[in-house]
């Protein structure tokens, strides 16, 4: 399992749980997950391959973006292995904004108007001819937070002259849409798909939606926003033109299509491909998977997914991310952390951004630890999330106070 972070935390949770499944390794992992020793760093893609070959890992499931973008897929590939992850020439859907839009356009997958500036001069004169509310998105990766959602035309300025500054080589401008967002999580083997659960993100660092985009402050799933007639139809007229599109351009996607939706007036358009499991859907989904993961992604590495309908736990479940204070922005670390091992039956803590530091756990990153729980309901899991968060030790933790609320509207 190729990743530090929760998302891998709730894989490596998952894929134990398989009675096919030995041992799973992480690598770099975190203080919650078992670590795979003497891994090079993933984003070395060829001394990583090289290691993962000589230790013989039966299967290789990669986490985030950046090895993904980098080749790690690939580079693993070519040594023999099963690897659960896109080439890079797929990852360039995640990797650069721009060249997924047009590729949105190439396939007729629906989508936000846009409109790609090269330059900062450029971008001001369209922000000074279209306006605001407008949405301001760098093209390439920047960890989830690489969208403003401008109100106004000085802050669509400053966030444009932010991403030049910063060394992006182009941006979109995007109508702003209105609606319900959703996060369509689809595992594929190049030609079939398999669609989890809808979840509902919460990307803003503070109450209300408010404050600057972050990697995501908390999750519930499944939301009933989309019937099973209407989730069809986002198969037929997004995920398939995707997959297809790939196909026909020579780059056949195996791994997990993330596909963020605006459920809009004028129906569901994707504001984002994403391109491996999201953080933090991945760990409100997973515990409501009764099917067997490791399975699921074996078979899709193989490309043997075909048609299979997957096995799910009856009710709903939040993830509520304790954030280290000063998130997004300056985050602090080496915050000691206390999580009681009494919380519930109903409820698991995914370790994100910890170490052990002197046999000690302290924070390390930013998104520090993801509190999930099961309830019969959303109001119920998001009230047993709560309940168990006031109970971890952690002083000063940043965390939203209103995760599930949008539901209730």
């Amino acid at each position: 399992m190729v990743g530090g972070g929760g998302r891998e935390h709730a894989l490596a949770w998952a894929l134990e749980r398989s009675p096919r499944v030995g041992e799973v390794l992480v690598a770099p992992g975190n203080a919650g997950t078992v670590p795979a020793h003497g891994m090079p760093d993933p984003v070395d893609v060829d001394a990583f391959a090289d290691a993962a070959r000589d230790r013989a890992f039966d299967l290789v499931v990669i986490g985030p973006e950046a090895p993904l973008v980098a080749g790690l897929a690939d580079a693993c590939r070519a040594r023999g292995l099963l690897v659960y992850g896109p080439a890079a020439a797929a990852a360039r859907l995640e990797a650069s904004k721009v060249d997924a839009k047009a590729f949105m356009l190439r396939h007729g997958v629906p989508t936000a108007a846009a409109r790609r500036c090269d330059d900062a001069s450029s971008a001001l004169a369209a922000i000074t001819e279209l306006g605001a509310p407008i949405v301001v998105k760098r093209s390439g990766l920047a960890g989830g937070k690489g969208v403003t959602v401008a109100e106004s035309v000085d802050a669509a300025e400053a966030a444009v002259l932010e991403a030049f500054a910063a060394g992006e080589d182009a941006v979109l401008l995007e109508e702003r849409l209105v609606g319900q967002e959703v996060s369509l999580l689809v595992v594929c083997d190049g030609r079939d798909a398999v669609p989890l659960r809808l979840a509902q993100d919460y990307k803003q660092a503070e109450d209300g939606d408010r404050g600057p985009m972050t990697g995501g402050m908390g999750t519930v799933a499944p939301v009933g926003l989309l019937d099973d007639a209407a989730l069809e139809g986002v198969m037929r007229a997004v995920v398939r033109p995707t997959l297809d599109g790939l196909r026909a351009e020579g780059t056949p996607f195996v791994g997990t299509l993330f596909v963020g939706l605006m459920l809009t007036a004028r129906g569901p358009l994707v504001l984002e491909y994403n391109v491996r499991f999201g953080d933090p859907e991945t760990q409100a989904l997973l515990p409501l998977l009764e099917s067997d993961l490791f399975e699921l992604l074996r078979d899709a590495a193989r490309g043997a997914l075909g048609a299979r309908a997957l096995r799910w736990r009856a009710g709903a479940c939040a993830c509520i991310v304790m954030a280290a204070p000063g998130y997004p922005g300056s985050p602090r670390f080496g915050t000691p952390l206390s999580v009681p091992g009494d919380l519930g039956a109903d409820v698991v803590v995914f370790h994100a951004g910890t170490r052990l530091e002197a046999g000690r756990l302290v924070s390390a990153g930013g998104r520090v630890l993801n509190v999930v729980a099961l309830g019969h309901d959303v109001a119920q899991a998001v009230a047993r999330a709560y309940g168990a968060v006031e109970r971890i030790g952690f002083d000063d933790a940043h965390y939203r106070r209103d995760i599930g609320a949008r539901l209730a509207t």
